[in-house]
């Protein structure tokens, strides 16, 4: 059986508990996906799945349906640590090729910076699968903010939540994914 996702949606969340389990399903519910059973797949977005927003999916979806996400997440229970989590998208104009998806989680870092990263990543690697070098065979455009594979146009975006750990160290996690809808 084949079961290839129509469509992607993003989300993001942060949740906060004396447990760091507990931090982890109130940082779900924050995204709104807590009541789904998620199965963590690689980071293969498949061609031509269609973007879409998670206010839409969120309504069409079953509580308690097994659902398949790319996710990133990161916890701390030290006082005032940053902490960040990201999924990066490097897609191909060309609709027909697959796209890919990256996670990336870290400490002491920005959104913007830890999105970057994500994006970059999700690039780099979209090219390796394909079979080609990011040293000669990849270049980006920062004018029109396009990456070129080998003249295959990519372009790039991210979801990235960070957070501040609690003062008093209750467990903070933070969490993005890539939700893929059948």
């Amino acid at each position: 059986m084949n079961l290839v996702p129509q469509k992607v949606f993003f989300t993001k969340g942060v949740g906060r508990s004396k447990e760091k389990l507990q931090s982890f399903e109130m940082a779900l519910r924050d995204a709104g996906i807590a009541s789904l059973n998620l199965v963590r797949v690689s980071s293969i977005l498949p061609p031509g799945a269609k973007i879409i927003s998670a206010a839409s999916a969120l309504k069409t979806v079953k509580h308690g349906a097994i659902t398949f996400v790319v996710l990133a997440d990161i916890a701390t229970n030290e006082p005032n640590r940053l902490i960040a989590a990201s999924i990066g998208l490097a897609q191909p104009d060309d609709k027909s090729r697959y796209g890919y998806l990256s996670e990336h989680h870290c400490f002491g870092a920005t959104d913007g910076c830890t999105g970057d990263y994500a994006e970059d990543l999700a690039a780099s690697m979209l090219a390796s699968t394909y079979g080609f070098d990011m040293d000669s065979d990849v270049k980006y455009d920062e004018k029109s903010e396009i990456w070129k594979i080998n003249n295959i146009k990519v372009r790039t975006r991210n979801i990235t939540q960070s957070a501040i750990g609690d003062k008093k160290g209750m467990w903070t996690t933070v969490i993005a994914a890539a939700v893929l809808v059948l």
